[in-house]
C-alpha cells in the first residue's frame, strides 16, 4: 500500500469512520473510551476544510453524539440510512420486516450470555465479541429471519452482525455528500478499518480521492494507517501544515 495521501489541500474532502479507526474499539460499544481532545481536533479539521468534513459510521445517531457532544459536524450513521448534511437535513427508511430480525436476535441474546443486542433505527447489530464460540449460531440464526423479499441482507463485521437494508452502504452516504456544498468538486478521502467500510473506500477511489484502512485485514483501500492512535496522530499533525492550493 501507499504512503498516506496529502490532507489538507483546498480540495480535499474528509471522511472518518468511528469505531477502530478514530476510536480503539472495545469489547462493548458502551464501553468505547473515546479520547480527550478528539472533538476539539474534528473541530479543528471541520473549520480548515471549510466545513468538508463528515462522520460516516454504522452507530446509531443517538448512541454516537453524546459520545462527542455538542455534535457540530455533518455525519451518516447506520451506514448511511441516517444522513444529516451540512445544512442539517436529515433522512432515514426503516425497512419493512425489521422487527422480525430483531425479535430473533432477542430470542438469541435471552439464552445466551455474552451477547449483546443494538437496536437501532433503520438496522440492528448482534455483538459477539463477548461471545466468539456463538459467531456460527448468531449468523444462522439472523439469515433464517430475513425474507428475500424483505429488502434486508446481513453485513458482517468485526465480532458483529448487523441486519440492514440491501440498499444502504458507506459508499452510497458519501456519494450523497459528495453531490453537494461544501464537499462538491472536491477529492474525498475516506479511513476507516473494517468491512463494512470497503464500499465507502471504492467509491473515495472512482471519485479520484484515496481510501484509507485502518489496521489490519485485506483491503481495496489504497492507503493503510497502523491505529486509531496513528490516524488521530496524521490527522493532527495535517493541522499544522498550511492548506496547500490546488
Amino acid at each position: 500500500m501507499r504512503p498516506l495521501p496529502t490532507l489538507l489541500t483546498q480540495r480535499s474532502a474528509l471522511f472518518l469512520d468511528f469505531d477502530g479507526t478514530l476510536a480503539d474499539l472495545a469489547p462493548r460499544p458502551d464501553a468505547v473510551d473515546v479520547p480527550g481532545d478528539l472533538a476539539r481536533l474534528l473541530d479543528s479539521l471541520h473549520a480548515h476544510l471549510n466545513g468538508a468534513l463528515a462522520l460516516v459510521t454504522g452507530r446509531a445517531r443517538e448512541d454516537i453524539e453524546p459520545m462527542l457532544s455538542p455534535w457540530r459536524w455533518p455525519a451518516a450513521f447506520e451506514h448511511g440510512a441516517l444522513r444529516v448534511s451540512a445544512h442539517g437535513d436529515a433522512a432515514a427508511l426503516r425497512p419493512p420486516g425489521l422487527d422480525r430480525a430483531v425479535a430473533a436476535a432477542q430470542h438469541l441474546v435471552s439464552r445466551h450470555a455474552g451477547l449483546l443486542l443494538e437496536i437501532k433505527q433503520t438496522s440492528m447489530a448482534l455483538h459477539f465479541r463477548l461471545a466468539p464460540s456463538l459467531e456460527a449460531l448468531c449468523v444462522e440464526t439472523l439469515a433464517r429471519s430475513i425474507d428475500k423479499a424483505s429488502g434486508l441482507q446481513l453485513l458482517r463485521g468485526k465480532a458483529v452482525i448487523e441486519v440492514k437494508s440491501v440498499g444502504v452502504n458507506k459508499g452510497l452516504a458519501i456519494q450523497a455528500f459528495m453531490n453537494e456544498a461544501p464537499f462538491a468538486g472536491r477529492l474525498p478521502v475516506f479511513a476507516g478499518d473494517d468491512v463494512t467500510d470497503e464500499a465507502g473506500f471504492a467509491v473515495v477511489q472512482r471519485l479520484g480521492g484515496a481510501g484509507i484502512k485502518v489496521g489490519a485485514g485485506t483491503s481495496c483501500a489504497l492507503h493503510r494507517c497502523e491505529s486509531p492512535e496513528a490516524l488521530r496522530a496524521w490527522l493532527a499533525d495535517a493541522l499544522q501544515t498550511p492548506l496547500i492550493h490546488t
